[in-house]
């Protein structure tokens, strides 16, 4: 079956704070795209010289120098959505914010699930996600974070909606289960693969009405296929 959502490009985090940086990510992994990290502004400028991102999540206040910087040289050569979080919520750094070409704004302290759903919405609007992902029975509605089996809540965690997605997105082709765990659970999967393995096997049980499974290959990974 042809990919319907074949991720191209990436999404670019330019924030220089690990904490902010593993919280985003919490978000930035269920979208579909790679993720590259940048926490200076050079380093940022490095990555977009080599290739343009998706959609930046940009910082204000970087080691050197001010996010406003970036934005407004990005504004020349491009209308990539930029998503601004940053501590400075006043009214008027909004407005600039939004003058300096942001497309949305966040100040931090924020709460997930909301940064979730503006996101979602970000990214729709710019066509970058669609409303729905559809493989026939199956299908995920990306605004609420639900998947439908014949039009039935799945009722899926959201470790095994991440996987869902993933499998959607590469339909019939082998992930390892390193790339699985670094894609869902946001960082490197070190010792054993325990926690994947429930998942899968919970996913794969939600599954069992479905025309599709999740195949094991030991040594290599996992498979969504058509049964």
């Amino acid at each position: 079956m042809k990919n319907i959502f074949h991720p191209s490009g990436y999404l670019l985090m330019v924030e220089d704070e690990p904490i902010w940086q593993d919280y985003n990510n919490e978000v930035l992994k269920q979208c579909g795209y790679p993720i590259q990290r940048a926490y200076t502004l050079a380093e940022a400028r490095k990555i977009i010289a080599e290739e343009l991102p998706r959609a930046i999540l940009l910082d204000i206040h970087l080691p050197d120098g001010m996010g406003f910087e970036l934005l407004q040289e990005l504004r020349k050569i491009s209308n990539i959505p930029v998503f601004i979080l940053t501590a400075k919520g006043t009214p008027d750094d909004i407005v600039k914010g939004f003058e300096a070409g942001g497309d949305d704004y966040l100040p931090k302290p924020y709460d997930l699930s909301v940064f979730y759903m503006r996101l979602m919405a970000l990214l729709r609007r710019a066509s970058l996600i669609p409303d729905i992902l559809d493989f026939g029975s199956i299908k995920i509605d990306m605004a609420s974070s639900k998947a439908y089996l014949n039009g039935e809540d799945m009722g899926l965690q959201q470790k095994e909606l991440s996987l869902l997605q993933q499998f959607m997105q590469h339909p019939e082709e082998m992930l390892s289960a390193e790339y699985l765990y670094e894609k869902v659970w946001g960082q490197k999967m070190l010792g054993k693969d325990s926690a994947l393995k429930v998942a899968i096997s919970k996913l794969r049980a939600k599954l069992a009405e479905s025309d599709y499974t999740i195949v094991a290959s030991r040594g290599e990974g996992y498979c969504f296929e058509r049964i």
